[in-house]
């Protein structure tokens, strides 16, 4: 497992180890979340090992751009992505293809991010979606700081980004953005 604060990162670095499938835990604009190449099926499923989660519950992805957006999913002409993203929202969206992502969600929608933090712009030089799920097993309450997480999910990592500021985080998950209306958790 390789540890890092935020001033250390070499974005051309954890951008292959994103390409790579490598599982990371990293500080988003909210709480510390969990993720890898969503296009990566192995990584995918040790994630959903990792979380003790149920295989079939959808998991949420940062998208790479807002265009990647309009490109995969159906935007409602009347809805204004650049007003939640980025930002501490995870917006559903249908689908235009429903096999589209199927390990990340198995159904016709998909929840995506666009987290207001540094690590969001390594994901998307690296051009590829990325999962993105809090910190915790599943039920469980999630980590607002590394200090908070089990050791049994720490050793099942590749790559552990401390934030510089937890103080900053939001401490509470993404507001949930559901047919343009918005839904705490």
């Amino acid at each position: 497992m390789k540890g890092l604060n935020e001033k250390e990162i070499n974005e051309e670095i954890l951008k292959q180890d994103i390409l790579e499938g490598k599982i990371f835990i990293y500080p988003t604009d909210t709480i510390y979340g969990i993720g890898c190449n969503a296009l990566d099926k192995k990584a995918v499923e040790k994630i959903k090992n990792i979380k003790a989660r149920d295989k079939d519950k959808p998991l949420s992805i940062i998208a790479p751009s807002i265009d990647w957006i309009k490109e995969n999913l159906i935007v409602p002409t009347d809805f204004d992505l650049k007003k939640y993203l980025p930002g501490a929202y995870t917006i559903i969206l249908k689908k235009k293809n429903p096999g589209f992502l199927k390990l990340v969600s198995s159904g016709n929608s998909l929840g995506i991010r666009i987290p207001d933090c540094d690590f969001t712009k390594i994901i998307q030089k690296s051009g590829v979606p990325f999962i993105t799920t809090s910190v915790n097993l599943s039920g469980e309450p999630f980590a607002l700081r590394l200090n908070d997480l089990k050791q049994e999910i720490k050793k099942q990592v590749d790559v552990i980004i401390k934030s510089e500021n937890e103080d900053k985080m939001i401490g509470k998950p993404s507001t949930l953005i559901i047919n343009g209306k918005e839904m705490e958790r």
